[in-house]
């Protein structure tokens, strides 16, 4: 253990995201993802249990969130709803945002194949427990100047 960690941040989740550099992505999908397919070959980290709100909780406390990079988050819009529609889990990653210092403008609805092709771009998939569905959001590093 290490103190001051969210406990969800295993060693293997940490090692990868300390990995990342900015500018690129982390994934963090639903119980119900292709995330072996999609992955391709790329890391994917399960943390089984754990809702999306939780998991990118635990991410976004050691994980910066680009401010070079317009919409720096990402959630994958449910299939014909309307326009500024949210599911409960949506609206949590949108507000960890917020929490985060950005707007809510800066968090992307994409349609669901468009965020197919936008995760093949991430480095890390981290697969949550979510259960309900288009539980799936996507975060861009950024940098921490010391």
């Amino acid at each position: 253990m290490l103190k001051g960690l969210d406990p969800l941040l295993t060693p293997e989740l940490l090692m990868h995201l300390c990995a990342m550099g900015h500018g690129e992505w982390v994934a963090v999908v639903d119980a119900n993802f292709t995330a072996d397919f999609l992955s391709h070959g790329k890391p994917v980290v399960r943390l089984p249990g754990n809702s999306l709100e939780r998991v990118s909780r635990a991410v976004l406390s050691v994980f910066p969130l680009a401010v070079d990079v317009a919409q720096p988050a990402a959630f994958m819009r449910v299939c014909q709803s309307a326009d500024g529609h949210r599911t409960a889990a949506q609206q949590a990653v949108v507000d960890l945002v917020v929490a985060e210092g950005f707007k809510a403008e800066q968090v992307e609805s994409v349609e669901r194949y468009a965020f197919y092709e936008k995760i093949k771009a991430a480095s890390l998939i981290v697969q949550s427990g979510e259960g309900t569905a288009y539980g799936n959001a996507l975060f861009c590093k950024g940098v921490i100047l010391l």
